[in-house]
């Protein structure tokens, strides 16, 4: 016995040394976000909807927990758009900061009241807890999976059609989300320059509608639809219904007016209603990411009816489509508007042949269903022209089973590289951190398109990039470079404009950069432009 003690007392000594070990870092425990009032629809522990309108409804965001040891804890505010190599770091993101305050163990509570300026979307709250043990981050988390912080969805009007486009007298059907008490409710037609934003609700979109109240009190938790029917007589076009809230708060939907039977004007206007989708970054689950294959790899299908980010307005809108619509405005073009599924929708390519001679993709055509492929296809073997005006077109094969669109791989994995229809193919981005000037090469093969612009060969034009093609293996026999941005993307990666002619008649015109578009109405392009309609637009 007398000869255990010392063990003992060595066994004591060592529980002694573990007992002094540094202490671990505090932690939180049963932590919950809530808005201070009713939920909204969707809202649960790690999710609350809010509306700092200044009505004591909703108001601000209360984040609840418990400590098991004494320490600060700090607050961040973080905005999420795209997926970073570490979640963690999301420092450029952060939109406000609550200073640090000490607590004890037990129970405590944090409240972020946002500004009433800040911009609807879901925002991921960060929250670092720090003591003598160190510190803990409970936050951001992968796009895609559980959130490990909580997310504030601050609320604006969101609205969102539940088709792209509707022929005149069909009932339209839009579904609205907001806690507003009551809702004025008002369609505009795009009319030329820019259309009316949040802070400008007077500029140039002319009313279609008179603006009409809706008592809303009865749907301030949940979203709920509202259905009319448009007028016959509205031309086809685009159009925004515009949602206001008498607290300031304003949402847009974008809707396209297609023609009761296609074919009324022999040019149709596809606008990239399917890329529109893949590029918003609205976040409908709730996990405070965008819902987009651009965010995270582990989304492979985006819901087409969803409300668009920033107010309403389709991202990078005015790069793609305002300008142009301005200039078809401006020189009194008349076209049928469609969608991409107006263009799914259409048996053949031999039916589409027989309405239109000049098919004009304005924007980002990128995403693409077998079917749009095969009948866009079959026109232009027919004899139907096609003019790109962007770049990266038909580059991604989807599937469309409403309300989902699925991405599925790249048509050229599918032996159906886009050159082969477009005349050019993607050769990559740089997010528009240089952009240079076009220059002609093309002149003497491509008269008809440079005269009048005083445009020859080695003459610059414009400022283009972002995504830019050139030609490739797949480009038709005969294709015409008529301008180039050399190595804009590096040595040997330059955007190329081109355009080709085929046995049958056909004529194919491709921009050669994202962006091009964009000056639509400035000289030269708007007279290149203009040769270029003259050219196409007949048989």
């Amino acid at each position: 016995m007398r000869r255990a003690a010392p063990l003992a007392l060595v066994v004591v000594s060592l529980t002694g040394s573990a007992a002094a070990a540094k202490p671990a870092a505090p932690r939180l425990l049963g932590l919950h976000v809530t808005n201070g009032s009713t939920p909204f629809l969707g809202d649960g522990t790690m999710l609350a909807t809010v509306s700092p309108n200044g009505d004591g409804f909703r108001d601000a965001a209360h984040v609840f927990f418990r400590l098991d040891e004494p320490a600060r804890v700090g607050l961040a505010v973080v905005q999420t758009d795209t997926a970073r190599s570490d979640p963690e770091d999301a420092s450029t993101a952060i939109v406000q900061r609550l200073a640090p305050r000490r607590f004890g163990r037990g129970a405590g509570e944090l409240v972020w009241t946002p500004r009433r300026s800040i911009a609807p979307r879901t925002y991921v709250l960060r929250l670092t807890v720090s003591g003598p043990g160190g510190r803990r981050v409970y936050g951001v988390g992968a796009p895609g999976a559980p959130p490990r912080g909580p997310v504030v969805r601050v609320q604006g009007i969101d609205a969102g059609f539940l088709k792209p486009s509707y022929a005149p007298g069909e009932a339209a059907s839009v579904t609205v989300a907001t806690d507003a008490k009551t809702l004025t409710l008002q369609v505009f037609a795009y009319g030329g320059g820019t259309f009316p934003s949040v802070r400008d609700l007077r500029t140039s979109g002319q009313a279609m509608t008179a603006a009409a109240r809706v008592d809303w009190r009865a749907h301030r938790d949940a979203p709920a639809a509202i259905q009319f029917v448009r007028p016959g007589d509205w031309p086809s076009g685009l159009y925004f219904l515009r949602v206001s809230a008498a607290d300031g708060r304003v949402g847009y939907a974008p809707l396209i007016v297609r023609p009761r039977l296609l074919g009324r004007r022999r040019v149709a206007v596809v606008l990239a209603t399917q890329t529109w989708q893949a590029y918003n970054f609205t976040d409908e689950n709730g996990d405070g990411w965008g819902d987009s294959w651009y965010v995270s790899g582990r989304n492979r299908s985006v819901d087409l009816t969803r409300p668009f980010l920033d107010f309403g307005l389709p991202f990078r809108f005015h790069d793609w489509d305002l300008t142009f619509l301005t200039w078809l405005q401006q020189t009194g073009k008349q076209v049928d508007f469609l969608s991409d599924e107006d263009v799914d929708a259409v048996p053949s390519g031999d039916e589409l042949a027989q309405r239109y001679d000049l098919v004009v993709f304005p924007g980002h055509e990128e995403y693409v269903t077998e079917h749009e492929l095969d009948v866009v296809t079959r026109f232009r073997n027919l004899g139907g022209n096609l003019a790109y005006l962007a770049a990266n077109n038909v580059f991604w094969q989807v599937r469309v089973a409403p309300p989902l669109m699925t991405k599925v791989k790249l048509w050229r994995d599918a032996g159906r590289p886009e050159a082969a229809l477009v005349g050019a193919q993607y050769v990559g981005s740089n997010h528009g951190a240089v952009q240079l000037p076009f220059t002609v090469t093309g002149a003497a093969s491509a008269p008809w398109l440079f005269a009048g612009t005083g445009l020859q060969n080695g003459s610059t034009f414009g400022r283009y990039g972002i995504e830019i093609d050139a030609t490739g293996p797949a480009s038709p026999p005969g294709t015409i470079v008529l301008a180039r941005i050399p190595d804009l993307l590096g040595p040997g990666r330059s955007a190329e404009m081109t355009y080709y002619e085929t046995p049958s008649g056909a004529k194919v015109f491709d921009a050669g950069a994202l962006d091009f578009a964009s000056s639509a109405t400035q000289q030269p392009v708007s007279t290149l432009l203009e040769n270029l309609w003259a050219r196409l637009s007949q048989p």
